[in-house]
Formats: structure tokens, C-alpha cells, sequence
């Protein structure tokens, strides 16, 4: 069973920036395809960012140049450092998992952590 904990959400002013962690336990993140989704209140669940076991990086095209994800593999953690933040990045943050990237990709992944709220005020 693999479980992820997200922590490094709060409140933020615009313009400011948050790192998000995920740590995992029952895999090892450099083994697994391992992403981030966000849901603002009302919204669907929208894809944020995902790293492939080779290191490959995936982005939303709407945050390319302002989240960054990375991993630590001796901490077996999955990062997402945002800068620039807007209003509109206001939401739960997810930390997701699965053996293969595609499941992650189409936002279907088998392991979901609990999420971290992000509140960007204006």
C-alpha cells in the first residue's frame, strides 16, 4: 500500500510562493510516476504537474514557467515549488502516484493523498 502526505500549503499574498512536499511510504518515488492535481472549490479537478520515474517533467501548459515540480529520492519526496502565485491558483492540492505515467496523465491514478489547501489572497 502506498500512502502520500502532502504538507507546505497556507495562505499566501499574490506574487508570493509556496513549496508543496509529498512524502511517500511503500514506494519509492524514483520508481513511479508521481503528480500533482488542484481542485478549486466548485471546479473540476484539474492536472498540475507529473515526474516520471526517468525524470521526465510534465506541466499544465497554463503553469509552465511558474511551478517546478522535483523529487529527493533519498527523502523519497516529490516537490512542487510555485512562485508567481495568483487568486487563481486558490486550491486543495493533491499529491497522486501509480506505476505508469498515462494513469497519472489521464487523472486516473491509483493513490491520492489527502491534499493540501493553498489560499493566494489578492
Amino acid at each position: 500500500q502506498v500512502h502520500l502526505i502532502e504538507s507546505g500549503g497556507g495562505l499566501v499574498q499574490a506574487g508570493g510562493s509556496l513549496r508543496l512536499s509529498c512524502v511517500a511510504s511503500g514506494r519509492a518515488v524514483s520508481s513511479a510516476a508521481v503528480g500533482w492535481f488542484r481542485q478549486a472549490p466548485g471546479k473540476e479537478r484539474d492536472f498540475v504537474a507529473a515526474i516520471r520515474s526517468s525524470g521526465r517533467t510534465y506541466y499544465a501548459d497554463s503553469l509552465k514557467g511558474r511551478f517546478t515540480i522535483s523529487r529527493d529520492n533519498a527523502k523519497n519526496t516529490v516537490y512542487l515549488q510555485m512562485n508567481s502565485l495568483k487568486p487563481d491558483d486558490t486550491a486543495v492540492y493533491y499529491c497522486v502516484a501509480d506505476d505508469a505515467y498515462t494513469a497519472v496523465a489521464t487523472g486516473a491514478p491509483r493513490y491520492w493523498g489527502q491534499g493540501t489547501q493553498v489560499t493566494v489572497s489578492s
